[in-house]
């Protein structure tokens, strides 16, 4: 068996040309990909002979997912967490452990997966973790599609709906969209006042608006709308001065500000929109 890694991308679009095919031809809804059946026929498709036998749950703490073979019988077991929440990231987690079945099940056998592993979408990193994230974000969220569904405002809502239509969680709809917009947006996940991670689309790197979430601790800036406890969601947005969030932004800019609060979890995540001609890097002495 050859060791190539194959690429994420690649696979992802063979498999869905596959699925755009069959439902063109039988009909039954094309979205939410159903991952579990696809699983359990992916080797018969391309006549492995090591198949996913079993894809099953696993109620496990701090457990999202893992795929295991049995070296007796060259067969893989696919185990996700049913107790996850929210529910889309049941999808994502078995599509993950999918992309590590294709991509990488010749250079390992034993793949277990935290939430942390899901959110691993850098486009510069090339490790396995990553590139399964590709293969599921591709799989199950289509670029053709996930185009065709974009309106000229984006927002919370809109992004909601793309998240019921691929059976997915809203963040993972969001950092699809952030994968391939032209719009300067920043996503942040913050607990407690303080940032846990953040993602941005390339036009906003660009632009200078990012937060590095990977050191210190980063405080939720004073004035947004993710550290006012009053307001709880905000789908739409609100106009801001840019200023609360990148300090060397122009006085005169604003920026849109979403936020969805968790009670369960203390979470907020927060969804910003920067103007087409923001730039906020520091100035250059």
């Amino acid at each position: 068996m050859s060791t190539e890694i194959r690429t994420a991308t690649k696979e992802a679009t063979r498999l869905t040309k596959i699925l755009d095919v069959f439902h063109q031809t039988h009909g039954g809804d094309r979205y939410p990909v159903n991952v579990e059946k696809l699983a359990l026929d992916c080797a018969s498709l391309f006549q492995w002979k090591d198949p996913i036998a079993e894809v099953r749950g696993a109620n496990i703490a701090g457990f999202d997912g893992g795929l295991f073979k049995d070296s007796d019988s060259d067969r893989w077991l696919l185990l996700y967490n049913p107790a996850v929440d929210p529910a889309g990231r049941i999808r994502f987690t078995q599509a993950h452990e999918l992309g590590h079945y294709i991509l990488h099940r010749q250079i390992k056998n034993v793949f277990e997966c935290s939430e942390e592993d899901m959110l691993n979408w850098d486009p510069k990193k090339i490790d396995i973790e990553s590139q399964a994230d590709k293969f599921a974000s591709h799989l199950l969220m289509p670029l053709h599609d996930f185009r065709s569904q974009t309106t000229n405002t984006v927002d919370l809502g809109f992004l909601g709906h793309c998240a019921d239509r691929y059976g997915v969680s809203l963040t993972a709809a969001i950092l699809k969209w952030l994968e391939h917009t032209d719009q300067k947006a920043v996503v942040i996940h913050s607990r407690d006042g303080y940032m846990n991670w953040s993602w941005s689309s390339q036009p906003a790197r660009k632009a200078g608006a990012f937060f590095k979430t990977s050191g210190p601790p980063v405080p939720v800036p004073d004035g947004s709308l993710a550290s006012n406890t009053s307001v709880r969601h905000e789908k739409v947005g609100l106009p801001i001065a840019a200023q609360v969030w990148f300090e060397h932004a122009d006085k005169s800019m604003p920026l849109r500000e979403m936020k969805l609060s968790s009670e369960r979890y203390n979470n907020v995540l927060s969804l910003l929109i920067l103007p087409r001609y923001a730039e906020v890097w520091r100035p250059r002495k």
